[in-house]
């Protein structure tokens, strides 16, 4: 089986040194970059905007993946693309149509993907199989960074795996939430192609950060 994708999650990173923290991971081996996005409604917290994403943007060459903690989320497609997004991943619960949104994201030049809360049951997925790139399990109450990882979610992935393989479908299975090193394998064995890790990265500064992706690698 090959290593996942790395995705750092820069809600982990130091704020006060994101471009910094971005050309880092870069050099590190990171495959994407991960930006969270809260609104304080859809999620109790709140991070950063479509300006902060264009900032970044000439820092990296990496893909930006933006998963989109927002409601209503259709409203805010445009002026992320244009920040420099190249993946969009929204929640089923933060539109009415989520359908209508898979086709904007990818109308707007980007791939798109659909984010499973812990209770959101896979079953969403089978009426927008066509339209998306990605799928996110959450394997943590969206929201927060540095929650524990919930273990049930590990049956979740198993199901968007067989889902995905029935029709050798070729999105991105990622997960999100409280990957670290203790259970990136457990992750990977279940079938996720893409880890999504926050403190698992950015823990001991930047002359960590690559023997931390090529442990979350399993290299």
């Amino acid at each position: 089986m090959s290593a996942p994708l790395i995705c750092p999650s820069i809600l982990a990173s130091d704020f006060a040194r994101l471009g910094e923290e971005v050309q880092a991971i870069t050099a590190a081996g990171a495959d994407f970059v991960h930006i969270d996005v809260m609104d304080g409604h859809f999620v109790p917290n709140i991070t950063i905007g479509p300006e902060v994403v264009k900032a970044l943007r000439p820092h990296t060459t990496l893909p930006f993946d933006v998963h989109l903690m927002v409601s209503p989320v259709d409203s805010f497609l445009e002026a992320f693309r244009a920040a420099g997004a190249d993946y969009m991943s929204v929640h089923p619960e933060a539109g009415p149509h989520l359908h209508r949104t898979l086709k904007q994201i990818r109308h707007l030049g980007a791939k798109a993907g659909v984010v499973l809360n812990p209770a959101t049951p896979v079953e969403v997925l089978d009426w927008v199989i066509d339209d998306i790139d990605l799928v996110l399990i959450m394997s943590v109450n969206p929201g927060f960074g540095g929650q524990s990882f919930i273990e049930s979610q590990l049956r979740k992935i198993e199901a968007v795996r067989r889902r995905l393989d029935a029709i050798a479908h070729p999105a991105i299975l990622q997960v999100d939430g409280g990957v670290n090193a203790q259970n990136a394998r457990a992750c990977v064995d279940a079938g996720a192609t893409a880890l999504v890790a926050g403190t698992a990265v950015f823990k001991g500064g930047a002359s960590a950060y690559a023997d931390n992706i090529k442990t979350l690698k399993g290299l």
